[in-house]
């Protein structure tokens, strides 16, 4: 019997992925019913790119959360032989009543008074499709972590100093706009890869006391501390964070440092993909590359910008990367412009 030499395993290539396809409705099972009539040119358009580009990992923002995951599987099944095998979801803090005045305005009951901004629970949520298993038994759910209890919290004040908009309110007030998870796949070769998935509140329609700008930089800086030890042993390696960070590093309002501590940080690769549709639609006052960004919100203000993210850990290896963002004239623009004002971001990588 000839003797069987083992040599060297092939490494694991995966294509990893993010895509805020805002696919919110304004009420509950909207989407639902989008999605099950089968004529909903937005739903089919974002279908469409995600069979265009087969992610093997796929964390998609703005989709509205059920308990019963009807949607995501709905949607998962409309996908027809591009369909996932392993779906997760959990309700996340938009839309989730607190029963107070969370803005400052006076109102209750307002989307502005959930804990994420909200027409209704589970609005606006994230869905996490994969080829793999998810581990859901070893998730780290770190959505429920009030915002006075992060690492060095920049929290909103009045300018005599008073909690911005009340004690109360802060004293409930959780950091994770839609969510924080930690998620760990379970690959064939037996490895685990850990995702670090959020989105982020935008930074935006705000007053001077900044509260949606402070809440998106401690939501992004949440991820470096965590990285950092900062509340208890930080995950392993390998590692790929998905993004919506909803924060340019250049350009745009918001405060610059929480997403540039994170492409920056020693356990984070940044991959830059690029696109050329990206490119020519920049505005004239772009301050960052615009070949990076990832969503058009048209000119003047505040136009096309980098928010969204997919960032390995250091000891993965890029292979590729891109955004799709066709080009001017290019036979899938209309699809993108249908789809959603971001673009779906995909790295190629080989664990090691």
């Amino acid at each position: 019997m000839a003797a069987l030499i083992a040599g060297p395993l092939a490494a694991e290539e995966l294509r990893v992925a993010f895509f805020n396809a805002e696919l919110k409705r304004k009420g509950p099972g909207l989407l639902l019913r989008d999605i099950a009539r089968g004529e909903d040119a937005q739903v089919a358009a974002v279908q469409s790119i995600i069979k265009l580009h087969a992610p093997d990992i796929l964390l998609i923002s703005g989709f509205d959360y059920d308990g019963e995951l009807r949607a995501l599987n709905a949607f998962n099944q409309g996908l027809g032989e591009a369909r996932y095998l392993h779906l997760f979801a959990r309700r996340p803090n938009t839309g989730m009543a607190t029963g107070l005045d969370m803005n400052g305005d006076g109102a209750l009951g307002t989307p502005k008074d959930a804990q994420g901004f909200g027409y209704f629970s589970g609005q606006d949520g994230l869905a996490l499709l994969s080829r793999h298993p998810i581990k859901a038994g070893g998730v780290q759910d770190h959505s429920n972590m009030l915002w006075k209890d992060t690492y060095n919290a920049h929290l909103p004040s009045y300018p005599e100093g008073r909690p911005f908009p009340s004690r109360e309110a802060q004293a409930v007030q959780r950091l994770a706009t839609v969510a924080h998870w930690v998620v760990p796949i379970a690959l064939p070769s037996g490895k685990t890869l850990t995702l670090l998935a959020y989105q982020a509140s935008p930074p935006v329609f705000d007053g001077a006391e900044d509260q949606n700008g402070k809440r998106n930089l401690d939501e992004n800086l949440f991820w470096q501390h965590l990285l950092d030890g900062r509340f208890g042993p930080p995950p392993a390696p390998p590692l790929v964070l998905l993004a919506g960070a909803n924060l340019d590093p250049a350009d745009g309002e918001g405060r610059h440092e929480g997403i540039q501590a994170l492409l920056t940080h020693p356990a984070l690769r940044d991959p830059r993909p690029k696109s050329a549709g990206a490119k020519q639609a920049a505005n004239a006052n772009h301050i960052g590359d615009p070949a990076l960004d990832t969503a058009d919100w048209r000119d003047p203000k505040p136009g096309n910008m980098r928010v969204d993210y997919v960032l390995p850990s250091r000891d993965i290896t890029v292979r590729d990367a891109g955004v799709f963002w066709p080009g001017i004239g290019a036979s899938s623009q209309a699809l993108a412009e249908r789809a959603s004002r971001h673009r779906l971001v995909w790295v190629d990588i080989q664990l090691p």
